[in-house]
């Protein structure tokens, strides 16, 4: 029997927990449905197994003294309260750079679906209302303007990928790349008043909350004559919800591509009912190929902890 005691604290993965249980005695959410054995096991557990989704608090981390490592299996981490891990000498790592080609190829996809309609020209086939006339016109991505809000691993991909289809790329992020070929923009409201397609791909957290308000979407309706389109691939909470809301149903802006929420996996009501809107259930990095890399990332992560090895992939503030 493994003699390392490790809490998963979310639903993890089929293709990381064999992983896991192969290795290590693994408990499975006891923090929500049992403390008290938790309580009882605190002493004993050494690291905590996570999704990019996961929520690990201060509090938490404070009741597993002998904790060593929190595990990541995802690139985003902003649900892990770091200084906090810091501080008692927890390393947090997270699994970079293996889902970037992934998550970059759907926000060129959902880019291509928003501006082409192509989810609403399969239900307009499928419906027969091709025999009533066309669809209303679409409009072209190629040679348009792309504005990323990041321009990390993933958003250079996404650039990358855009130079493809013609488009010109300028970006907003916390300090200028000058080794990049692209325009630097100093905020997120100026580039989207300069942007056909406004991605987001920044990371979540406290710093970026709601960063992509009422101001920057009537900047982006404002920014061509068929009005902007958002994508966000980024973490729902970088989106102003209700503002984006209000903007596609007046019609501020040209439509949008939405792998990401607020409330996940809780979509509103009236978001679902835009048809110009694309809506898929968070699936950046949901390829079998890219979801198994990241597990095995994320195990060895583990394995180099307790093995007293360098860490392949800390989370920056750990490094």
């Amino acid at each position: 029997m493994p003699d390392i005691d490790i809490l998963a604290v979310s639903k993890l993965s089929p293709l990381f927990t064999p992983q896991l249980q192969a290795a290590y005695r693994v408990h499975d959410r006891l923090h929500e449905s049992n403390p008290a054995a938790l309580t009882a096991l605190a002493p004993r557990i050494r690291a905590i197994a996570a999704s990019g989704e996961s929520k690990v608090s201060a509090a938490l981390i404070e009741q597993l003294p002998a904790l060593e490592i929190i595990s990541v299996m995802g690139v985003g981490y902003d649900g892990i309260d770091v200084a906090a891990a810091k501080a008692r000498g927890v390393v947090v790592t997270h699994t970079p750079d293996v889902l970037n080609d992934d998550v970059a190829d759907l926000a060129i996809g959902l880019m291509l679906c928003a501006a082409r309609q192509l989810p609403a020209a399969d239900r307009y086939v499928r419906a027969g209302q091709w025999s009533q006339g066309p669809m209303p016109l679409a409009r072209k991505m190629s040679g348009a303007r792309l504005g990323l809000v990041g321009m990390g691993r993933i958003g250079q991909a996404i650039a990358h990928r855009a130079l493809a289809f013609g488009m010109s790329v300028a970006y907003t992020a916390r300090n200028a790349r000058p080794a990049l070929p692209y325009r630097f923009l100093a905020d997120a409201e100026s580039l989207a008043a300069e942007s056909d397609f406004l991605v987001v791909i920044t990371p979540g957290g406290a710093g970026t909350r709601r960063m992509i308000d009422a101001k920057v979407l009537a900047a982006l309706g404002r920014s061509s004559p068929q009005k902007g389109i958002l994508v966000n691939v980024a973490r729902g909470s970088v989106v102003d919800e209700a503002a984006l809301i209000d903007a596609l149903e007046r019609g501020v802006i040209g439509g949008a591509g939405l792998d990401v929420f607020e409330d996940e996996p809780n979509v509103p009501e009236r978001l679902r009912a835009l048809p110009q809107v694309v809506l898929v259930p968070h699936i950046g990095s949901a390829t079998g190929q890219t979801r198994q890399a990241m597990a095995d990332l994320a195990f060895a992560n583990l394995q180099a902890k307790f093995a007293g090895t360098p860490l392949p992939t800390p989370v920056p503030e750990c490094r």
